[in-house]
């Protein structure tokens, strides 16, 4: 279920819709940056430093968490004193990229984080003393924006998507699981299921306390709930434009368990845990807009999606496969994309259909421009800024060469037959993560999106991880086997 808002809650003016619009072009062209001669520069980035200094000084902040993730996704962080953040503004925060995966050789080693002001927050739950974070952006030495930030390689995707006077929004919904610890066997806190209330939702009480914490770092939500599978929640992050849905991401998955810790269980969002049940997705709502006006909305049209919508969604299916490895990155990934549970494998659309792999909700009548896409197999454990570059850049493709949208599949694609399919012409999602490795080789549009140092490295890293799982004798294996043969 998502609630897909472009007016601020409980208005009705239009006035006040334009200014809230307003506001949001002003940040989402902010937080984008200009790229420009190889450099990134924006405009006001001494005036959000003096911000950032003056409530350092004020909220007497102790430490500054600097954030960056590797190209797996997973969050770096160094703490420096209030002290150094003029410099670390000024200069960057030099650390040894060698030892990042995914970024430099030995011999390349040194990089600068720049912390970007405007991602400031002061986190939540360090009770003894006050600890803030800012995201940062990674720099060579030379002054080059450095090709393996995925925070870089976002960035630049938005880039193109400016050039055509577009700006991306996105809205996740962010599954994960409750655990009483984070041993081998996972223990469910309870045998709650979808929308469930007590006292099968004993976890009720840690959603409430991460949604404050997430409300007081600045990341509005719009509600959750038990989701389907025991112990497995949902939260559902207000839209915004995609490079701070990205941070928030982020911000969101380091949230969620720091709460949990906090309370002595253990929060995954390992894609697929419990043998029997459904997995953890991260279905992404997305649309571009074009000044006000919401390119994916035509009134008149169909379902209210326009020709440009249409060709949006054509190039997510016709890039469906090649994208796959950045969207389900992990080997227990392909666990959660089988047949049985509620996550997508065949490479459809379809109007409020909950098994195609692309969605068009339904658009209640007052909010015509709230038409969006919602893509419904990435995982919540992806990392998101690569995972939201590989979308918009198929998206744009399709935009760009005029893709035809093949026909819509209005019923359960689950329960068609294999030659109703066949008939249908439908392709499936890769099975396995060396199937889409091999598929997303091959892709030019994955290497144009996310360039050759973030592509190589990408594909090396997966094979050896793909590599060790075929190595290893699973309990499956053990307890069929074994016995008998």
């Amino acid at each position: 279920m998502h609630l897909y808002h472009k007016t601020p809650v409980g208005s009705h003016c239009r006035a006040e819709r334009r200014s809230a619009r307003a506001r949001e072009r002003v940040n989402a062209v902010f937080r984008l940056g200009i790229i420009d001669g190889g450099s990134v520069t924006v405009p006001a980035v001494s005036r959000q430093a003096d911000y950032v200094l003056s409530q350092v000084q004020e909220r007497k902040i102790r430490f500054i968490r600097l954030w960056f993730t590797d190209v797996q996704g997973f969050l770096k962080s160094v703490s420096i004193s209030p002290q150094e953040l003029q410099t670390a503004f000024e200069e960057g925060m030099t650390f040894d990229g060698s030892s990042i995966d995914g970024y430099a050789r030995v011999q390349e080693a040194d990089m600068l984080a720049f912390p970007d002001p405007a991602t400031f927050q002061i986190l939540p739950w360090q009770q003894d003393e006050q600890v803030a974070r800012m995201f940062c952006d990674i720099v060579t030495p030379d002054g080059e924006p450095f090709a393996g930030d995925p925070r870089t390689v976002l960035k630049k995707n938005l880039q193109r998507a400016a050039d055509l006077g577009y700006t991306f929004y996105v809205a996740p919904e962010l599954e994960y699981f409750y655990f009483a610890d984070s041993g081998p066997e996972p223990q469910v806190l309870d045998r709650g299921g979808y929308f469930d209330l007590t006292p099968l939702d004993s976890a009720r009480e840690y959603r409430r306390k991460t949604i404050n914490a997430l409300e007081r770092m600045g990341i509005p939500i719009e509600h959750s709930h038990h989701e389907v599978a025991p112990s497995q929640h949902e939260i559902i992050v207000r839209y915004t434009d995609a490079m701070t849905m990205a941070d928030n991401i982020m911000s969101f998955r380091l949230t969620v368990k720091e709460v949990a810790l906090a309370h002595g269980i253990y929060a995954t969002f390992m894609p697929k845990p419990l043998e029997d049940h459904d997995g953890s997705g991260m279905h992404l709502h997305m649309s571009l807009f074009e000044g006000e006006e919401n390119v994916f909305a035509e009134e008149g049209a169909e379902h209210g999606l326009s020709k440009t919508g249409e060709s949006f969604i054509a190039g997510l299916l016709t890039h469906a496969r090649e994208i796959t490895a950045v969207t389900n990155q992990w080997v227990n990934s392909y666990k959660r994309l089988v047949a049985g549970f509620d996550a997508p494998i065949w490479v459809s659309w379809g109007h409020n259909n909950q098994s195609a792999l692309v969605r068009v909700p339904t658009v209640k009548k007052d909010k015509p421009d709230s038409v969006r896409v919602e893509y419904r197999s990435a995982d919540s454990a992806a990392n998101p800024y690569l995972t939201l570059a590989v979308l918009l850049a198929a998206g744009l493709e399709g935009i760009d060469k005029r893709y035809e949208l093949p026909p819509e599949l209005p019923g359960n694609v689950f329960a068609l037959s294999q030659s109703e399919r066949q008939a249908a012409g439908l392709s499936r999602l890769p099975e396995t993560l060396s199937e889409a490795l091999d598929v997303m080789e091959r892709s030019e549009l994955i290497r144009r999106a996310l360039g050759d140092h973030v592509t190589d490295w990408f594909l090396r890293n997966k094979r050896k991880e793909w590599d060790r799982y075929q190595h290893h004798v699973s309990r499956f294996e053990l307890e069929t086997y074994l016995p008998v043969l």
